[in-house]
């Protein structure tokens, strides 16, 4: 694997699976992979779960880290061409990251939508700058239309918990105070759809994900009926795709909530959220607490998704 991005780059997602509950039986099996390599680990945006798994994953390969704020340790980066910098940021990415590349063997960004211009979001135009110009292979740790870390991470605790060979999964936007990007959703419908899972996701009119992430999933504007048999509620709010209003947030109808009445016409679901979550907005208290929660666990898979795809990086090198 040289860089990685989305489920494209990881091959048949039965093999990575297997492969990823390799590693989490003996995570240190393959440290001599990463003796003498560095890893550096770019931060544009806050991170929690993604900083720690990814570090920790990284020194469970035997690697050294170098971890950049870009925000807050680093000069201010110009990221588009053309510009006269006659302003705050003093440094272009295009000088920057041959830069960076030049101080290790592997590169991890993190680089989120701006919500503003489409185009440029769906370019994903920061990450394939480091793609172009590092040198370095490069994984993504979130960019502005997937997370793809997070996303392995779901497919590995779906397949550690699914209670029938195809279960039926179902994403649901919830309300969220903020416009947040449609990465998580888009990354996660991107991923189930290369499963044999009966994937639906629902949403209210106007929260319309890009075509080419809801692939052949089923679309269900009525969140009550979605849920009914369903094995898996993944809860997450994105913001509006299509134009012109591209961004916004259009509702924050409280009755999309995740409450306790809703997981009861599921068939024993579990409840899953990539996290941070917001309580009483995304989800009751009562549901995020309960047994059949499973964001913890599915937290702690990011570590395992991240020294997969590492290991795998390193194996090409």
């Amino acid at each position: 694997m040289k860089n990685f991005i989305s489920v494209n780059d990881i091959g048949p997602w039965r093999d990575a699976v297997r492969e990823a509950l390799e590693i989490k039986a003996d995570r240190f099996a393959h440290q001599h992979l990463g003796r003498n390599r560095t890893l550096l680990m770019i931060f544009f945006n806050s991170s929690l779960r993604t900083r720690l798994s990814t570090q920790k994953a990284a020194m469970n390969l035997g690697m050294n880290v170098m971890v950049l704020d870009v925000n807050q340790g680093a000069w201010k980066l110009e990221t588009e061409r053309g510009v006269i910098m006659d302003g705050d940021k003093a440094e272009h990415l295009l000088e920057a990251i041959p830069v960076m590349g030049s101080y290790c063997d592997m590169i991890g960004v993190r680089s989120f939508a701006g919500l503003t211009d489409r185009d440029a979001d769906y370019e994903e135009r920061v990450i394939q700058q480091f793609i172009r110009y590092s040198g370095r292979p490069v994984f993504s740790m979130e960019a502005a239309t997937r997370h793809p870390l997070q996303s392995f991470a779901d497919l590995i605790t779906i397949e550690e918990h699914k209670p029938v060979e195809r279960p039926k999964v179902v994403l649901t936007w919830a309300p969220h105070p903020k416009a947040l990007p449609q990465a998580v959703a888009n990354s996660f419908s991107e991923w189930m759809n290369v499963t044999d899972y009966d994937f639906v996701i629902t949403h209210p009119h106007g929260y319309e994900l890009d075509p080419s992430f809801v692939g052949n999933a089923r679309v269900e504007y009525d969140q009550r009926k979605a849920f009914e048999g369903a094995h898996f509620i993944y809860a997450k709010n994105w913001s509006a795709y299509r134009s012109p209003n591209y961004g916004k947030v259009l509702s924050t109808d409280r009755s999309w909530t995740v409450d306790t009445e809703k997981m009861n016409l599921t068939d024993n679901a579990y409840f899953m959220h990539c996290l941070p979550v917001r309580r009483g907005m995304i989800v009751t208290d009562e549901v995020i607490e309960s047994p059949r929660s499973l964001v913890i666990p599915e937290a702690a898979n990011r570590e395992i998704s991240a020294q997969t795809v590492m290991k795998r990086i390193l194996e090409s090198l």
